[in-house]
Formats: C-alpha cells, sequence, structure tokens
C-alpha cells in the first residue's frame, strides 16, 4: 500500500450542476444530430440528382396583345408579299400577251396598207400600159385581137384585166416579200393581179398551185397561173399571158419579166378564171 494512500485528496470534488450537465448533453446531441443530418443528406445527394427550377416571367395582359398584334402583323405581311407576287407574275404574262397581239396586229395594218398601195399604183400602171399591149398585139397579129394561147385565142374581160396588170409591171424589181407597187416576188404579184378583178388569192406559192382547177400544159389558157414544183409544194409561179409567154418576178437579176414558156418550163397550172 502506498504511503500516502491514507491520505485525502487536498482537491475540492468537482460539483456537477444539473444545468451543465443538461448543456453537455445538449451539445453532444445537437453534434450527433448534425452528424447523422449531414450523413443522410449526403445520402440523399447521392443518390437523387439535384433538379433547379427556374421560374419564367408572367406574361402581363398588355405584354400578351403586344406579342399578338406581333404575329398578326407578320402573317398579314406575308400574305401581302404572296399576293403582291401573284399580281407581279398575272401583270407580266398580261404584258407579254399584249405585246405579241400588237406585233401581230402591226403585221396586218402593214400587209393591208401594201396591198391598197399596190392595187392604186396596179390600177394607174394597168390603164397606162393597156395601149401599149393592144397596140403590140395588133402588130404581132395583124388585127386588133391579142393572141393569148399556144392556140389562137383572145384574152377578154377578167383575164385580159390579169395580163394587161402583170405586162405593166415588167421592168420592176424582185424582192423577197415584196408586194409593190414598184418590188415584187413571184407570188405577190400574182396576187396583186388577180385582186384587179376581185379574186382573192393566197398570199405564197405553195397556196397559189392549188388555188383553182389543175390543167394541162397543153391546153393553157390566158390567165391561167403556172407554178413550179409540185401542186401544193410550188416554190414559183406566174402568169400564163398567151402565145406561149407568162410574166412573172423570176429573181433579184432580171425582176419581173416577161419569157417564152421555153425559157424556164412550168411544172404545172391552175386556172381560176
Amino acid at each position: 500500500m502506498s504511503h500516502t494512500a491514507h491520505i485525502r485528496s487536498h482537491r475540492k470534488p468537482r460539483s456537477r450542476t444539473a444545468s451543465t450537465i443538461a448543456m453537455r448533453a445538449g451539445v453532444a446531441g445537437g453534434i450527433l444530430s448534425t452528424v447523422a443530418v449531414a450523413g443522410a443528406s449526403a445520402a440523399a445527394n447521392a443518390a437523387e440528382p439535384v433538379t433547379q427550377t427556374l421560374e419564367l416571367p408572367t406574361l402581363t395582359a398588355d405584354l400578351s396583345a403586344q406579342v399578338a398584334q406581333s404575329a398578326e402583323a407578320t402573317q398579314l405581311a406575308a400574305a401581302n408579299y404572296q399576293l403582291q407576287a401573284e399580281r407581279d407574275a398575272a401583270a407580266a404574262a398580261a404584258a407579254k400577251e399584249a405585246a405579241k397581239d400588237l406585233a401581230a396586229a402591226k403585221k396586218a395594218e402593214a400587209r393591208k396598207k401594201a396591198a391598197e398601195e399596190a392595187r392604186q399604183a396596179a390600177a394607174e400602171r394597168a390603164a397606162r400600159d393597156s395601149q401599149r399591149t393592144t397596140l403590140a398585139a395588133a402588130a404581132d397579129t395583124g388585127s386588133s385581137s391579142v393572141s393569148t394561147s399556144t392556140h389562137t385565142s383572145t384574152a377578154t374581160g377578167s383575164a385580159a384585166a390579169v395580163i394587161d396588170f402583170v405586162r405593166a409591171q415588167v421592168g420592176d424589181a424582185y424582192v423577197s416579200g415584196g408586194t409593190g407597187p414598184n418590188s415584187w416576188d413571184c407570188s405577190g404579184l400574182v396576187q396583186a393581179a388577180f385582186r384587179q378583178v376581185g379574186i382573192d388569192l393566197p398570199r405564197v406559192s405553195q397556196d397559189q398551185s392549188t388555188a383553182g382547177t389543175q390543167v394541162s400544159l397543153d391546153n393553157l389558157q390566158p390567165g391561167d397561173i403556172l407554178y413550179w414544183g409540185g401542186a401544193g409544194s410550188a416554190y414559183h409561179v406566174a402568169v400564163y399571158v398567151g402565145g406561149g409567154m407568162f410574166v412573172g418576178a423570176q429573181n433579184p437579176s432580171t425582176g419581173v419579166v416577161e419569157k417564152p414558156l421555153s425559157y424556164d418550163p412550168p411544172s404545172g397550172a391552175v386556172r381560176v378564171l
């Protein structure tokens, strides 16, 4: 046994009040609670993802109205743009069609004017040349009748008028598309000649070669239309004036000439008188 075992301690025994004990118990309990809560929170965080919710501002009545008006204005602008595009396309198409109609009208007016000028000039020249033709024929036959066939016949009436007209144009220039009064192509001359007697022939050689009754080259009469090439596909026409002769607008080198059939034998003939 220690030599001091019988001696009482000189320190005073600690006195623990109830409040002290309670405080310490509370601190300890708080620490333990904090640790428990922290552990539970960590476990929860590890188990579930964190979701963050953002609150958008609430549209006011005025702002909603402005948004609606803006959308409506955008739709209206798009509709107006489409409508204007359709109107522009329609206007362009109408202008193109009007241009075509105007060009056609101008061509028709030009043809009408050329035909009228040809008619007037032809009437003047026919009257002037009529006496010359009659005198020349009288000198050849010794009479006042005109020999106008490979056989013997006399041109009268409409045939005589047609012949007078084409002979009056002898010496005029040949121009492709010419319809007079001082230049002609072959079908333009033939068309103008028959117009003098009220017969409206087609404008081109192909159509003139089928405009009347087909006749044999051995039985020609004055005023018959001669053609070169096939009937319906002729490339040249002239007027038979009798005596084995024809008058036609031949080419740019010769112009309008009177020539014998042997100069350029035709393929066929049609009769419209």
